[in-house]
C-alpha cells in the first residue's frame, strides 16, 4: 500500500470514530433530556444590559414535550428564546460539520462544536451573500457523567456573540433540572446586533452612534428557577389559554 492509501484509510477510520462517538453523546444527552415529560417552575429573571432597565421578573412556565410552552407574567417581560426549552437533539440538528474538541476534555466534560446551518437562523439576511458568509460556530460542553449541557457558546472565529451557562440540580433522585442559568450577549456590530434582537424579541437596541458600532457591548440575563413540579401531568387545555403575557 502507498503512503497515501494509507493516510486515507487513517482518516476515514478517525473521521468514523469521531462521528459515532458525537452521535453516542447526543442520543445520550437527548435521553436525559427526554426523560422529563412536563414540568412547571417559577423563572426569576434579572436583566444588566446597557441602555435597557427591567426590575426583576417572575415567570410561570408550563413545558410539555415536544413543544408546548406556556410563560405567563404580570407587566412587561424579557425572556431569551435561545435553547431553553429545545431538546438537545433539535438543537445539534441546527449544526453541521460536527467535531469532537478531546484536548478540552476536563471535569468529565467534553466539547462538541459544529457550524449554525444557516436557514435555521432566525436573522432575515439582506441577500444570499450575507447568508453565506454570517456562519457563526456553536461550541456545546456536554457533562458525561450526568449526560447535561454545561454551555453552550456561539462565536464568529474567536468573537463570542452569546454565551449560556446552565446548573442543574438533580430532583427526586432521577430527574436533572436547571437551577440557574446565566446567557452573556457580546455585540461589536450594530448590524450584528439584529440577529441577537430576533432572540429577545427585539428589545436590544444599539442606536446608531460611531461608540455601539466600535466598541464590545455585553449583556447579562440571570435565570433562577424553582418550585419545580416534574411529570405531575399538565392539560392540554392549560396551553390554549391566553397567558397574561406570553414573550
Amino acid at each position: 500500500m502507498t503512503k497515501q492509501f494509507l493516510f486515507f484509510i487513517f482518516v476515514s477510520l478517525s473521521f468514523s470514530d469521531n462521528s459515532t462517538q458525537i452521535n453516542r453523546i447526543i442520543k445520550k444527552t437527548n435521553k436525559q433530556y427526554m426523560l422529563v415529560n412536563n414540568f412547571e417552575t417559577t423563572m426569576n429573571v434579572s436583566l444588566n444590559v446597557p441602555g435597557f432597565r427591567m426590575p426583576k421578573k417572575s415567570y410561570k412556565v408550563y413545558y410539555k414535550l415536544p413543544n408546548k410552552i406556556k410563560i405567563n407574567t404580570k407587566g412587561f417581560g424579557v425572556l431569551p428564546k435561545t435553547g431553553l426549552f429545545t431538546s438537545p437533539s433539535d438543537n445539534f440538528d441546527n449544526l453541521k460539520n460536527l467535531s469532537l474538541d478531546i484536548n478540552k476534555n476536563s471535569n468529565n466534560c467534553i466539547l462538541i462544536s459544529g457550524t449554525v446551518i444557516s436557514d435555521s437562523l432566525k436573522a432575515q439576511f439582506p441577500n444570499e451573500y450575507a447568508k453565506l458568509t454570517f456562519v457563526p460556530i456553536v461550541d456545546v460542553v456536554v457533562d458525561t457523567t450526568k449526560w447535561i449541557i454545561k454551555s453552550v457558546t456561539t462565536r464568529i472565529d474567536t468573537v463570542k456573540l452569546f454565551e449560556i451557562k446552565n446548573n442543574f440540580q438533580k430532583f427526586e433522585n432521577k430527574y436533572y433540572m436547571p437551577v440557574k442559568s446565566q446567557i452573556e450577549y457580546y455585540i461589536k456590530d450594530a448590524k450584528l446586533a439584529n440577529w441577537l434582537n430576533n432572540d429577545l424579541g427585539g428589545i436590544m437596541k444599539m442606536g446608531d452612534s460611531p461608540e455601539a458600532a466600535n466598541d464590545v457591548v455585553q449583556g447579562t440575563i440571570k435565570i433562577t428557577y424553582d418550585k419545580y413540579k416534574i411529570n405531575k401531568g399538565i392539560p392540554d387545555k392549560v396551553f390554549s389559554k391566553r397567558p397574561d403575557k406570553d414573550i
